[in-house]
């Protein structure tokens, strides 16, 4: 059996005690800041890839394989989520709004949303956002859009524009201009903050925010087929 002292031990002491001195470490000791220059390394980084948003520069010069990898990651998980689900039954009803004000809401904050996607696809370059960011507003009206609209409707334009190929092809052009850029062959770089600056940075962003806003729209179907909507 048992003693006493083993019965009437209880470690949540230890680690609200714990929790309390890291809680009061935090507060009293504060790290000390890093004297790093921040502002030096994001201007160089500007003059660089020719374009104000450093963020754009990173992704699409100084860490390119691994944004290629991004999109490759991406379009992998969108072919799996076919063949995950490609032996299930489709089902039969959809979850859609069904009333009109959320439906005129819906399709209000599709239309802003596209509109975010086609700004930040054209010039996030050169304000916050980039490609990344455009893809995922354009999937959001996309998703928007299939949560007020009959599922053969959104698949029929889905075929009609041949979504599926246009969002291939966006793969293997950025693969291509990726691997041109990093061989060191670039376009010039142009008047800096102007919209066609940065060499193939505005390419590429427009690229990525195509096969991410396609790929979404892809998913989207294939989780209304097999899932009644999202």
């Amino acid at each position: 059996m048992k003693s006493v002292t083993e019965r009437r031990f209880d470690p949540k002491w230890i680690y609200l005690l714990a929790g309390i001195a890291f809680y009061f470490k935090m507060i009293l000791l504060p790290s000390p800041a890093a004297e790093l220059p921040g502002a030096e390394i994001v201007a160089a980084i500007a003059a660089d890839s020719g374009v104000p948003n450093a963020v754009s520069g990173i992704i699409f010069r100084n860490r390119l394989y691994d944004t290629i990898f991004e999109v490759v990651v991406f379009t992998l998980a969108i072919v799996g989520a076919k063949f995950l689900l490609a032996n299930e039954q489709p089902l039969a009803t959809v979850r859609q709004f069904s009333d009109q004000p959320s439906i005129v809401l819906a399709r209000l904050g599709a239309t802003i949303a596209a509109l975010v996607c086609i700004e930040l696809a054209i010039r996030g370059h050169l304000s916050p956002g980039g490609g990344f960011a455009a893809g995922v507003a354009g999937g959001t009206a996309i998703g928007l859009v299939a949560i007020t609209s009959p599922a053969t409707l959104m698949q029929s334009i889905y075929l009609r524009w041949r979504a599926s190929m246009f969002e291939k092809l966006s793969v293997l052009i950025f693969i291509v201009i990726a691997a041109i850029t990093l061989v060191g062959q670039e376009l010039p770089q142009g008047e800096f903050g102007a919209l066609l600056s940065g060499g193939f940075i505005p390419l590429l962003n427009a690229l990525v925010a195509l096969k991410v806003a396609l790929g979404s729209w892809a998913v989207i179907l294939i989780f209304i087929r097999y899932r009644g909507l999202l």
